[in-house]
């Protein structure tokens, strides 16, 4: 597939990213779109800086850039989370000079947003759920997060396998042990980024609200 059709492609996800935005009536104030570029730049740094690359010389890497994904949007919104780790980790591999990375990148990282916002929001509700009980608490700020990010554990490597196989052109044996290394590599970024993004929560929240810095239940 040509550059030029990837870059396309990327296009037509971020458009659609956008469309789903405007169907979920997010609204996106001042305060909002400067948290999503934080987050954004701060997956990027988490993905670049803190990172094993190329595990097993399979491409994949360990890395915390998920983290930033799952805390968007526990402490946003679903759809902010997912621009937040979407344009972060694009960007990191756009910056990589690999934009076909970045097309399936932007699908997963939007997509571990719009389960972890939903579940922390529309299931859980985390913002008005009782914090007397530190373990409760704990336990559905956890699963809140751990959610969109173990979604993504099944996610990540079949997006990753038809990437690979269908628009890379790897041959189709290479392309099966390289999905169930990103499978192992997956489950652990997953968990630790849980943990980062539950003990971030847990430390930003309070002073985000006591600032007026975040959205009512």
């Amino acid at each position: 597939m040509s550059t030029a059709m990837i870059w396309l492609l990327l296009f037509i996800v971020v458009a659609l990213a956008l469309l789903i935005a405007a169907l979920t009536k997010t609204k996106f104030t001042v305060q909002k779109i400067s948290i999503i570029g934080i987050m954004a730049a701060l997956s990027f740094v988490a993905y670049e800086f803190f990172r094993i690359p190329n595990v097993l010389g399979t491409g994949s890497s360990f890395h915390l850039g998920n983290t930033f994904t799952a805390l968007t949007a526990l402490l946003l919104d679903g759809v902010s989370g997912g621009l937040a780790g979407a344009i972060g980790l694009a960007l990191a591999d756009i910056m990589a000079g690999d934009p076909g990375y970045a097309v399936t990148t932007f699908i997963l990282k939007f997509i571990i947003g719009l389960v972890c916002g939903g579940v922390a929001h529309r299931i859980i509700h985390l913002r008005s759920f009782p914090t007397g009980s530190k373990l409760k608490y704990i336990g559905a700020v956890t699963v809140s997060a751990f959610s969109g990010l173990l979604v993504n554990v099944f996610t990540d490597p079949f997006i990753g396998y038809f990437r690979n196989r269908y628009i890379f052109g790897q041959p189709a044996e290479f392309v099966s042990v390289v999905t169930k290394i990103s499978s192992g590599v997956t489950l652990v970024n997953s968990l630790l980024s849980t943990i980062c993004a539950v003990l971030l929560y847990l430390a930003l929240r309070p002073a985000l609200e006591k600032a007026h810095l975040l959205p009512k239940e």
